[in-house]
């Protein structure tokens, strides 16, 4: 099958000249990654490892990140505590290219942060302060920063206590007053379930959505990817629905059209961050006008290539890369027409 045989097959444009200003808005962590180490050490050991890494992380962050890497102008909201941490975290914000000058703080709680412990071989494991992020509301949303940008898109939503379904809806509906496209990326706690009317509102003012399978299940009390997407697409029939399943793909459903994708075979040191890479790609694919097709294809190298160093954005293609790789590497695809 030709890659990207609709509109960037016949000539791409550089990233800065086709990019578009996008707004994160959402959690903002205080990242600190353990290199690969052997085993997690019993009590009164001490473990060895080759490197410790400092960023700024959390849905929001990654995602604007890794689309500044592709190209794309981007600016973030989100809340850190007013002390060194937040300072730290913003510092690495603009680091990266990153517009945080609508940051807020919080005087209530400390900027959040996550100790992500990397074992040779098996998963990651985590320890994470919620922190500022349990602050952060819909008061917090400066609204000049969604001025003459194309896209908003709000990461960790559900996974921020005070930013409930009516600072979503409200958000959302100020994004459409300005025609811009709204994706949304979910973090459910495990055993929580939603109701039917929750994901309605949820996806109400939603372009694009984006759960992984485990998120969609709560969602939907399904199992299946492709019934999770149809269900779904039935509650919001244009909001194009993308269901990731790490390392075995992702499943997408666009009005009548629904394909699965496997994933590019990488060399993986650490797969914080993937995901965000991921939805990265699909916002990145989705404001070029490309096919659901080229857009998972384009999604899938920017997410495979995160994993290739530490942290979340450092092994992150740059856009003529991220086409590259694909362009170059075959990617298993199935498809089949939506289910009426």
């Amino acid at each position: 099958m030709n890659v990207f045989a609709g509109p960037i097959a016949t000539g791409s444009p550089n990233a800065e000249s086709c990019s578009s200003k996008t707004v994160c808005a959402g959690n903002l962590v205080a990242d600190i990654f353990i290199n690969p180490i052997a085993a997690v050490p019993a009590a009164g050991q001490l473990a060895l490892t080759e490197r410790l890494l400092f960023g700024a992380g959390g849905c929001a962050t990654n995602t604007a990140a890794c689309l500044r890497r592709l190209g794309s102008p981007v600016k973030v909201l989100g809340k850190v505590g007013d002390h060194v941490l937040g300072n730290l975290v913003i510092e690495d914000l603009k680091r990266l290219g990153i517009d945080a000058s609508s940051v807020s703080r919080s005087r209530m709680h400390p900027t959040s942060g996550t100790v992500i412990i990397n074992v040779t071989g098996e998963d990651r494991r985590y320890i994470h302060c919620i922190g500022a992020n349990a602050d952060f509301s819909f008061s917090d949303i400066d609204f000049l920063a969604l001025n003459g940008a194309k896209a908003l898109y709000v990461g960790g939503y559900m996974a921020m206590p005070r930013f409930g379904p009516e600072d979503l809806t409200q958000l959302f509906r100020e994004a459409k007053k300005r025609s811009l496209t709204t994706i949304l990326d979910v973090v459910i706690p495990s055993g929580q379930s939603v109701s039917g009317e929750q994901v309605a509102a949820m996806l109400a003012y939603t372009d694009v959505f984006l759960p992984n399978d485990d998120e969609a299940y709560a969602l939907t009390g399904l199992r299946e990817p492709r019934a999770q997407a149809g269900y779904l697409a039935r509650t919001k029939p244009d909001c194009c629905v993308v269901v990731t399943q790490g390392r075995r793909g992702a499943l997408a459903q666009r009005k009548d059209e629904v394909i699965q994708v496997g994933t590019y075979a990488v060399e993986a040191i650490d797969e914080s961050g993937s995901g965000d890479a991921f939805a990265a790609g699909v916002i990145t694919g989705v404001l070029q006008g490309w096919s659901l097709e080229d857009i998972l294809r384009f999604a899938s190298a920017v997410g495979a290539s995160c994993t290739r160093a530490l942290g979340c954005t450092d092994g992150v293609f740059r856009f003529d890369e991220a086409l590259t790789f694909a362009l170059e590497n075959s990617l298993p695809a199935e498809r089949w027409p939506a289910k009426s």
